[in-house]
């Protein structure tokens, strides 16, 4: 199953390749800090209903100083229509719109939403999964998984089996050290 950070994390990965992309075609550079593109990447990576009327306003001003640059609003558009089939109230209808988005985003005209499609497309049922299960994730796995690894590098040093397993257990707050009393 895919949960839904990792396919939001796609999403906003290739309007931010896109809009790189257009920077560098129409500027030959990359981002400066008075490029309106560059000046948006933080708002392009955001939810549309988390965007404060300034926001708005800046989207708008970067869209407009180059007929050019809409070619990133495209792409924005399609990774907030991902995010809306997660966001939806009924998974019955995120379902729907997780199912439009696999069978549009691959024919997509821009390269990195495409690929973003083909991707999805690929790992459909793993895709479509998260609206079955009532939205079940695999975050609670990752995130232990994440503990664990994080962890085994901060005691890389242990030669006792015993001493390192207690240290995981009272990392992960499975075991209250008496020291601490």
């Amino acid at each position: 199953m895919l949960d839904a950070f990792h396919v939001v994390k796609l999403g906003t990965d290739a309007v931010d390749r896109c809009r790189r992309r257009i920077q560098q075609d129409i500027h030959g550079h990359r981002g400066r800090k008075n490029d309106p593109l560059y000046g948006i990447r933080t708002t392009l990576r955001a939810g549309a209903e988390n965007l404060t009327d300034r926001q708005w306003e800046r989207l708008q001003t970067a869209f407009a100083a180059d007929e050019r640059h809409l070619a990133v609003w495209l792409p924005w558009s399609c990774a907030q229509q991902l995010r809306s089939a997660y966001r939806h109230e009924h998974t019955a209808e995120g379902r729907k719109i997780a199912e439009k988005v696999i069978d549009s985003f691959p024919t997509c005209p821009v390269p990195e939403i495409a690929r973003l499609g083909r991707t999805l497309k690929q790992w459909r049922e793993a895709f479509l999964a998260y609206f079955d299960t009532d939205r079940a994730s695999n975050g609670g796995t990752e995130a232990v998984n994440g503990l664990i690894e994080l962890h085994r590098r901060i005691a890389r040093g242990f030669r006792n089996r015993e001493n390192y397993r207690l240290r995981m257990l009272l990392i992960a707050g499975g075991l209250t050290s008496p020291h601490l009393k």
